[in-house]
Formats: C-alpha cells, structure tokens, sequence
C-alpha cells in the first residue's frame, strides 16, 4: 500500500515537472505575447498599485491624526477617530494641490515663460562673454569649444517651448493615468487606509503561518525597521524642501533675481536628494543668475543661498527628522551615484532609505556571527 502511495506520488511530481516545462517552454516560444499579457495585466491593475502607494504614503500622518481624534473628550470623535483621520488628511492634500494649482504653479510657469521666451538672448550675451576671454583661460580648452559647437548646432527653442512642454506633460499624464484610474486609486486607498489593521493583521496572520517562528520575528523587525525610516525619511525630505524652497525664493525675490520663484523651487526640489541635489541646483541657479545678472548678484546669491543651506543643514533639517539616519556621507553619494545610474531620479531620492536599510541588514548580520564567534 505504502510502495503504491510513493509510486504515486513520484508520478505526480514528475507529471507536474514535465507541464512545468512544457509551459516554461511555450512561454519562451511565445515570449512577445507572453510579454504583452503581462503588461496588459500590469496596466489594468495599474490603479490598484498607485492605491497602494498612496495609502502607504498616508499611513503614517493617518496614523498620528487617529490618535489625536482618539484623545478627543468627545466620545463621537473618538469613536469615528479612524474615518476623520482619513478625512483629514484628504482635506489638507486637497487644500495643498489647490495652493499649488492656484499660487505656486502660476508664478513657477511664468518664470519658465519668460526664461524660455529669452533664452536665445541669455544665450548670446554668454558667448559674448565668453569671446572676451583670454585665450589661456581655462573655458577656452578644446573640450568646452566642442561642447559650445554642439549647442550652436541645436534649435534649443524648439525643444523648450511653452506649447510642447505642456502637450509632453499632458501625454504622459494621458498614457499613464485617466479620471477613472485616478478614482480607483483614492477609492483603493481609502479602503486600504480605513482597513489597515485588519489588513496588516492577516498579512501577519498568514506569514506566521507558513515561516518558522525566528524567521517571522526577523521579517516583522525589518518590515517594521524599513518602514520607519522610509516614513521617517520622505516626510522630513518633502518637509524640508518646502521649507527651504520658500526661504531661497523670498531671499532671492529681495535681491531682485530673475526667475527667483523658478530658482527657489528648483532649490528646494533638488534638496530632496542628499549632498548632490543641493550641489546641482545651486550649479544651476549660478548659471542661470550669472547670464541675467551678472556676476555680482550672482557671487551675492551663492553666499545668500549657501548661508541657507547651512542653516537648513545644522538647525531645520535635524529637528525636522529628528534622530538621524547615522549614514556616512561618503556612502550616501555613493548610494545615490548607483541608484541614479540606474533608476534616475527616483533612483537617486530613494537611495538614502535603501541604503540605510541594507546597512542595518549588515549591521545585524555582523553581530549574529560575532555572537556565534564567541559562543564556540
């Protein structure tokens, strides 16, 4: 009886190992349609992903507001605390978008307009400068001279204008979401948010089912490690830049810049990467206040906007993030140098988190075999 119960059972491994790669076979044969299928599925629940995306970007403030309606003396609010976080926190993304949409944004484009409108100009007045330089300066190497005889060759206006900046915006946004995808989004992340517990409770449920107790310790901690730093971590970036972006823009706006509300959010944009960010959009900003103001305003703008950055570096930035993430800065320029090399900007901003979770990883890892060290 038991010969027969093994011989089936070796039957039916080998059965499903020859479908398997019967299957693996046809979809290698078949691989453009196999591909196609996959990205077919992947669009369609492309709304579900965003859901989750926004409900794991909302968790945390949802999180904080739900404990404040809890410590609420009325007993209505503390027992609907969950519903009005989610509520809450709706109203003020809402309330931001419209402060964007309506304040922020028109003056940003209008700085863009007129910097685009002109930029043939600028461009001219920075080849005169650069034709009144003495021969033995530096700019006058054969590297530059090829590089200034590529941008002679480009119709820059025609890549840079108004019109098609906005038909590529606006394409993006048509290939990429719709009104209908975007309302799956909210409602999912609604849902999500509203669900949250029960959610993480199953997921929780179902890994301490299928791992071994140790290894489902582990995973909690690191689960639980990784989000509080990447929580941590984009809240105090996004926070920061704002701060920063609005303190570079009144400075510059006082020192008469042009395009000071364009320069200020660039600024404040690109502070959300660590060390390089900052370093490039102040390059940038140089650049660009150089060949509409001169040299003058532009050294005046460094030493303005550097003053800034140190006092966002040594007092806002710490007391925005509070404890922090004890990462070298060597590493952090070498975490963003990869990620950016290979998934571009977001590569770059996400870097940090990463690697300050793969780091804790070696950290523990380390210790554990130090541990085992000792112990024999």
């Amino acid at each position: 009886m038991d010969e027969m119960k093994n011989h089936g059972k070796k039957w039916l491994y080998w059965f499903a190992l020859a479908v398997a790669i019967i299957i693996v076979y046809k979809a290698f044969d078949n691989l453009g349609e196999v591909m196609g299928v996959i990205a077919k599925f992947f669009e369609i629940i492309t709304p579900f992903l965003v859901g989750i995306f926004i409900s794991y970007l909302f968790y945390m403030p949802c999180k904080k507001i739900e404990e404040v309606y809890k410590k609420s003396k009325s007993k209505w609010m503390t027992k609907k605390a969950r519903a009005l976080s989610i509520l809450t926190v709706y109203i003020i993304v809402l309330l931001l978008l419209v402060i964007l949409v309506n304040f922020i944004l028109p003056v940003v484009l209008e700085s863009i307009t007129d910097l685009i409108n002109n930029i043939q100009n600028y461009y001219e007045i920075a080849m005169d400068k650069y034709n009144h330089l003495p021969e033995d300066n530096l700019l006058k190497s054969d590297v530059v001279k090829d590089a200034i005889q590529n941008i002679q060759n480009l119709d820059i206006k025609q890549y840079f204008q108004l019109e098609k900046i906005f038909e590529y915006v606006m394409n993006a946004i048509d290939a990429v979401t719709g009104i209908f995808d975007i309302f799956v989004a909210v409602i999912v992340s609604v849902y999500i948010l509203a669900e949250r517990v029960e959610i993480l409770n199953s997921i929780k449920k179902l890994a301490g089912a299928v791992l071994k107790e140790k290894t489902y310790k582990n995973l909690d901690k690191y689960f639980n490690n990784s989000n509080e730093i990447f929580f941590k971590f984009i809240a105090s970036q996004f926070l920061d830049a704002i701060i920063v972006g609005i303190m570079t823009t009144i400075a510059m706006s006082i020192m008469g810049i042009k395009f000071a509300p364009l320069l200020g959010f660039l600024i404040g944009l690109f502070n959300m990467i660590p060390y390089i960010g900052a370093i490039i959009a102040v390059a940038i900003t140089a650049v660009i206040t150089l060949i509409t103001g001169g040299i003058s305003q532009t050294i005046w703008m460094l030493i303005v906007v550097i003053v800034l950055q140190q006092i966002d570096a040594n007092v806002i930035n710490p007391k925005i993030i509070g404890q922090s993430l004890k990462i070298s800065p060597l590493l952090v320029i070498f975490a963003i140098t990869v990620g950016g090399a290979y998934f571009g900007i977001v590569g770059m901003f996400l870097a940090v988190p990463v690697i300050a979770v793969i780091r804790i990883l070696i950290e523990d890892y380390i210790h554990y075999k130090v541990a085992i060290g000792k112990n024999d």
